[in-house]
């Protein structure tokens, strides 16, 4: 690929500025000297010189370089130039944007600085959401031999996603950075409680926050746990057909990450369905709670998962505890959420089989 093509320069700007253009020159910035591919802040960039309209016009084309200062994937750098053009004109004395736009991978350039708003185009599949499994076994109060097989296939998926790693250390500062201050995460879950909520735990997420962020700092240091993953793994995104036949839904920021993202995110679910039905993890919750755990375990042998999973079950259940999606939750078992957050926080090894001591 080439980031200055003539002949796609001159058809990308020619629909740009809706008429002819001819390309007289393509370079570096006057006095800048070399140009650096990997500058903080910038990747490659090239000042155009254009006639159009019998006047010339000079334009800087910038790509944003990869860094380790949220810029680790191309939707992280993509996002910058996006934003980049939708302010850079609503403020006073600000040089310009033209236009923002992307180079393909064959030399096209392709623009997009008109878009309202993008989307994604999925494909459908027919199946039945897990959560409605979970409410069916809550309804039953016990379990069938495919309840059972559906929790050690769910088990094993992550067992295999899990199983491809990458050292990339910036990636996993960035994942670990994110679950505290993305606005889908720690931070962003504890500024959407109501500001009129009880104020026990008004208090109770100011000092969540402070001790998560201590927990930041514990995780630094496991980089090479860096693995694949789905980053958003509950009942809601997990669709079963007949049998096993899984597909999953809505994978969740980034491709890259820790492992106890996605195994809590979906444990916290048995925890749940349990608290709402027995108020505590009890009968056939539990029984798949450990049936999916134990299988985990045993086929990754990762018990370093237990020293790690405390921030991500804190986040989970500062989900699962919030007014805005279960505004009728008994206020006990928000509370056992709350006290479950506080010791889970306060312990350095996780036991999956104590998991009801952590709501006293």
């Amino acid at each position: 690929m080439s980031y200055y093509d003539m002949n796609e320069l001159q058809k990308y700007f020619s629909e740009v500025l809706g008429g002819n253009v001819k390309i007289i020159s393509v370079g570096g910035i006057p006095g800048e000297g070399k140009v650096k591919l990997k500058k903080a802040g910038y990747g490659i960039h090239r000042l155009v010189e254009i006639e159009f309209n019998g006047s010339r016009k000079k334009y800087l084309l910038e790509t944003v370089a990869p860094s380790q200062f949220g810029h680790e994937t191309m939707p992280d750098r993509a996002q910058v130039v996006i934003m980049a053009h939708n302010t850079y004109n609503r403020l006073p004395l600000h040089v310009r944007s033209l236009d923002c736009g992307a180079f393909m991978s064959d030399g096209q350039i392709v623009s997009v600085g008109d878009v309202e708003e993008f989307f994604i185009n999925v494909e459908f599949v027919e199946g039945t959401l897990y959560k409605v499994d979970l409410e069916k076994i809550s309804e039953k109060g016990s379990l069938t031999n495919l309840d059972k097989s559906r929790a050690l296939r769910l088990s094993d998926y992550l067992v295999e996603i899990h199983a491809l790693k990458k050292n990339e250390p910036s990636l996993y500062f960035k994942r670990i950075r994110e679950l505290l201050g993305h606005g889908e995460c720690i931070f962003g879950l504890t500024d959407s409680y109501p500001p009129d909520f009880e104020f026990f735990y008004q208090l109770k997420l100011s000092e969540i926050e402070k001790r998560c962020i201590d927990w930041r700092w514990k995780l630094k240091n496991y980089t090479y746990r860096l693995c694949q993953e789905h980053g958003d793994f509950h009942p809601w995104n997990l669709f079963f057909r007949e049998g096993t036949d899984l597909s999953v839904f809505d994978r969740s920021r980034g491709e890259w990450g820790e492992a106890a993202d996605d195994v809590t995110a979906l444990t916290i679910n048995y925890i749940f369905f349990s608290l709402i039905k027995y108020g505590k993890l009890e009968g056939p919750f539990e029984e798949l709670y450990h049936l999916f755990f134990n299988n985990y375990l045993e086929k990754t042998g990762d018990e370093q998962i237990l020293k790690v999973l405390q921030p991500f079950y804190t986040w989970r259940c500062l989900v699962i505890a919030n007014p805005i999606w279960y505004p009728d939750l008994k206020s006990d078992i928000r509370i056992k959420l709350f006290k479950f957050i506080d010791n889970v926080l306060n312990t350095d090894i996780f036991n999956p089989k104590e998991v009801n001591s952590y709501f006293k």
